[in-house]
């Protein structure tokens, strides 16, 4: 049995293994409708969610399975003081595979390491976010072209982002790659993210103005000012609106770099760039219930010929 807690568990090979599934799947849906009968996804959601919760629904629906499971803390056993690894323990008794989001660094992997079926890490506090990282892999191979030989802007909160962390790990396996970090100072990326690249002799930049970087990048990756990891109000309030992507700087752009957000969005993209063919951002959305159904059908051991 074979749990996925980060991007790091899996390898380039099984990266590209997974991507290549969900292309499959999105040009013969049919060959996958019943590949998951009579299996239960259990989604554990003890923070909110909308598009991870559903598009992890969704994927096990169009595999022919079912779900169960629960959309916050306070309909769950935890209320009432249940640990994470007993709740694991429960739920194994009753679904297939299990995808767990939680607030605390680490849930994921206590539960893990509890249940007797395969757990999927769907966001834990500001650590990882691998099947996001899964999603963002396929939007930017399918619409790109390729994984390599790139230049990555990731811009906004890059402190606790837990998609951005992710990412910048899935992304560094492949050959040829450039990073070019965009926050204010309060949210830059950590330093394991920084000293991870340069032990990897990979090439990256620390800058503030999104304007200057514009015109040369291959991949914008935007994220929202995330107000739940804030402790301090203010704080939020003066970091919240500090970059704000609009159709006008998307004129300094090159005219096939790509737009990627994990979402939510508030303020960081403005409205007017959701019709620029170069946003991909809703489809990124839609490809993730591919990658999903992909890497269920991984963790189930369910092969299809």
């Amino acid at each position: 049995m074979r749990s996925l807690n980060s991007i790091l568990d899996l390898g380039v090979d099984e990266l590209d293994g997974l991507i290549a599934t969900a292309k499959d799947i999105i040009a013969h849906p049919e060959a996958y409708w019943d590949r998951c009968a009579h299996k239960k996804l259990a989604t554990l959601f003890f923070e909110p969610s909308t598009r991870t919760r559903l598009s992890f629904e969704a994927a096990m629906l169009e595999l022919g399975g079912s779900v169960i499971g629960f959309s916050e803390a306070s309909s769950s056993s935890a209320s009432k003081g249940e640990s994470v690894a007993d709740t694991a323990k429960i739920v194994s008794c009753y679904a297939d595979i299990i995808a767990m989001r939680h607030p605390k660094e680490g849930a994921p992997y206590v539960a893990s390491q509890a249940a007797s079926i395969p757990v999927i890490n769907a966001g834990d506090g500001g650590h990882n976010h691998p099947t996001q990282t899964l999603a963002d892999l396929l939007t930017i191979s399918r619409e790109m072209g390729r994984l390599s030989n790139l230049t990555i802007g990731l811009c906004g909160d890059l402190k606790f982002g837990r998609t951005v962390h992710s990412l910048v790990n899935a992304l560094s396996r492949y050959d040829n790659l450039r990073f070019i970090f965009i926050s204010p100072t309060e949210l830059r990326v950590p330093d394991y993210i920084t000293e991870m690249l340069r032990e990897k002799n990979i090439p990256y930049e620390e800058v503030i103005r999104l304007e200057d970087k514009l015109p040369e990048l291959d991949v914008l990756y935007m994220t929202r000012v995330q107000k739940e990891r804030f402790f301090n109000e203010e704080d939020y309030v003066r970091l919240k609106d500090f970059y704000i992507l609009t159709a006008k700087k998307m004129n300094l752009a090159p005219p096939d770099m790509l737009v990627l957000h994990p979402l939510p969005r508030v303020n960081e993209i403005s409205v007017d760039v959701d019709d620029d063919p170069r946003a991909v951002y809703f489809k990124q959305a839609q490809y993730a219930v591919y990658v999903r159904m992909a890497l269920i059908l991984t963790l189930l051991n369910i092969h299809v010929d």
